[in-house]
């Protein structure tokens, strides 16, 4: 269905809720690094851009995955960390304003009759963009699942995966189900915000910080924090069942559960596309790194070409160029001048730097 504005001009399709798309110049899908650097080299060229992420914060895997761990390969920066990396970048973009929406995993992808492209998300949030740029990295990395039956109806009121925000669960009695740095640093911090807080592991062991282990094992030792071995075996929205490695059940009244499972890649809907993957990735021409549909850019480890290698810098080598790729869409019939950060006073003026006489 097709919307008209006052004067009588088609603007784009309702989506299936009937809001109006968000139009944009350009969509990326996955905050990531290469993402994040995507949304800055269109920035410069003055394109407009929104970015979709099934994480509830920017920073892909490389923070999901290895936020604290070094990395060497930056070039000028001698050592950075995950975290730091996307913090870099995501400052770095900040003066073109890049609109986030966070928690979102796209799900189609459909070419207009004006050759825009309506994707739609998994929250209902419909965009019509002129160019889309696939930054996914190995896919859509989403929180692994508790695995129990019929568990899934109770997500986003008494289950949760990865809370962006603790604040919520102030004077609660909530169970945090995990063994890794995430959920440990959960349970700590839950510690001065909930009136109870009980983390549950499978084992009494750990795969996280020795300084984030011995700080839940002190405050466990002072009574601050309650520790069950178990596998949640049973949910019922008000209280966890759990099995010790015993057979003993225990039942653990809750207000909330905070799954902290660890998260996983997913390529979901981007298979079903029409982009003809080459063994889950999206083959790309090594000029624009455009896929076969045109407007539609692949960067990143989600991409595939004669010599590939998944490397960071690969990838905003990647972004660059899929950047100048989009101008000729965004900008049809117009001449983009290259322009360099150490010169240009329009680039200086994009930045909000001051030009240097």
């Amino acid at each position: 269905m097709e919307r008209q504005d006052r004067q009588g001009r088609r603007t784009g399709p309702l989506n299936p809720e009937g809001r109006a798309p968000v139009e944009t110049d350009a969509l990326i899908i996955g905050a990531g690094p290469v993402g994040l650097f995507q949304a800055f080299q269109l920035g410069l060229l003055e394109i407009s851009c929104h970015i979709v992420d099934a994480l509830p914060a920017a920073g892909g895997q490389c923070v999901a995955l290895y936020g604290g761990k070094p990395i060497y390969d930056i070039p000028g920066t001698p050592v950075t960390s995950g975290s730091e990396l996307a913090q870099s970048l995501l400052k770095q973009v900040e003066p073109f304003r890049p609109q986030f929406h966070f928690g979102e995993q796209v799900a189609t992808l459909e070419r207009q009759a004006d050759e825009r492209l309506l994707l739609t998300t998994s929250a209902g949030t419909a965009f019509l963009a002129r160019t889309v740029f696939i930054a996914a990295g190995v896919g859509a990395f989403v929180p692994k699942r508790i695995a129990l039956e019929g568990i899934a109806q109770f997500e986003g009121r008494s289950l949760f995966y990865h809370p962006d925000s603790l604040d919520r669960f102030a004077g609660q009695a909530v169970v945090v189900n995990g063994g890794d740095d995430v959920a440990l640093a959960t349970a700590i911090a839950l510690v001065d915000i909930a009136k109870q807080v009980t983390l549950v592991h499978r084992r009494d062991g750990f795969q996280a910080d020795e300084g984030l282990v011995a700080s839940m094992r002190a405050l466990v030792a002072e009574g601050k924090l309650a520790f069950k071995v178990g596998q949640p075996t049973a949910f019922d929205g008000r209280q966890l069942q759990i099995t010790t490695p015993d057979a003993t059940t225990v039942d653990l009244p809750l207000d909330a559960l905070i799954a902290c499972l660890g998260i996983s890649p997913r390529l979901g809907p981007i298979a079903d596309w029409g982009l003809e993957l080459e063994r889950k990735q999206v083959p790309v021409d090594t000029e624009k790194y455009e896929t076969r549909e045109r407007g539609v850019f692949a960067v990143g480890d989600i991409n595939t070409y004669p010599g590939k290698k998944k490397l960071i810098v690969c990838g905003f080598h990647e972004a660059t160029l899929a950047a100048w790729g989009a101008t000729a869409i965004v900008f049809p019939g117009k001449a983009i001048p290259l322009q360099y950060t150490t010169t240009s006073t329009r680039l200086h003026e994009l930045l909000g730097v001051a030009t240097s006489r």
